[in-house]
């Protein structure tokens, strides 16, 4: 027989804890403990948008995404709005046929839908009148097999800002991230840091696997999604991102997201688009 589970409050956060994953609302501005996992998993924001930081980067998931963090990875969550955190722990088996990296990929309708069903208010849980039947263990297998291949088939998306490593990238990373409106070029930055624009393009490429605009680019639609969230408009999101008209920025911000600022910010479901790439 099912056992009831009692909603937990941590870090601001009212958690309910399944076999099969959790559910997390997170107050805007709430952030989890530093930790890692002996199982990877997938994170999914029904509400609101959710930043995954580790190591290697940080990701940020708004409502048509998935964030992938491999087991052992430590890592924190942020929440960014008021958020509806779902999350959904994979064994090792399946593990293993996603990435060996955090990765973030685009959620179809199926996919969401598993998702929802895997996390979801239960039948035993009497505050929700809109509940779902609780899943067995072969339910739930199956769900997830469904829910990994069809995450296979969708491209990782462009969502996942890699973390430099090299001294010169950090500098420069740094000035990006207190400043993303700065429009300083590669060797302007270069400068102020003790590197010359070639070396540290070639450094990009290298190590994080895209050129600086690129880079930058998704750097700023990151700060767009956050400020999006917290209720500012897209103007105002546009200029503080430094895109001089909002017209660039809509451009930029829905080849990588899928929809327009304005949509998203109002709640509308974002349509997933196959040329993601900035």
């Amino acid at each position: 027989m099912p056992v009831r589970r009692q909603p937990r409050t941590t870090a601001g956060a009212t958690s309910h804890v399944w076999p099969s994953g959790g559910r997390h609302l997170w107050p805007s501005g709430a952030t989890s403990a530093a930790r890692a996992h002996t199982r990877g998993h997938l994170v999914y924001a029904a509400g609101g948008v959710l930043s995954v930081h580790t190591e290697r980067g940080t990701s940020i998931v708004p409502a048509n995404r998935a964030a992938w963090t491999p087991a052992g990875c430590t890592h924190h969550h942020r929440a960014h709005g008021d958020t509806d955190m779902r999350i959904v722990f994979l064994a090792p088996s399946l593990a293993r046929r996603l990435p060996d990296g955090p990765a973030v990929f685009l959620v179809s309708g199926l996919a969401r839908e598993v998702l929802l069903a895997l996390t979801g208010p239960r039948d035993h849980d009497d505050s929700h009148e809109d509940a779902v039947p609780d899943h067995g263990p072969a339910a739930r297998s199956r769900l997830l097999h469904v829910l990994v291949d069809d995450l296979r088939e969708a491209r990782e998306q462009p969502l996942h800002l890699p973390e430099p490593r090299d001294d010169r990238l950090r500098a420069v990373a740094r000035v990006l991230y207190e400043s993303p409106a700065s429009n300083a070029t590669l060797a302007e930055l270069g400068r102020t840091v003790g590197a010359g624009a070639r070396t540290l393009s070639r450094l990009f490429r290298g190590e994080l696997g895209m050129t600086f605009y690129e880079w930058r680019t998704q750097l700023r639609v990151q700060h767009a999604l956050v400020l999006l969230a917290d209720g500012h408009d897209t103007v105002r999101t546009a200029h503080a991102c430094g895109w001089a008209n909002p017209s660039s920025f809509i451009a930029a911000f829905t080849g990588i997201v899928g929809t327009t600022p304005g949509r998203y910010r109002t709640g509308g479901s974002a349509s997933p688009v196959t040329d993601a790439s900035p």
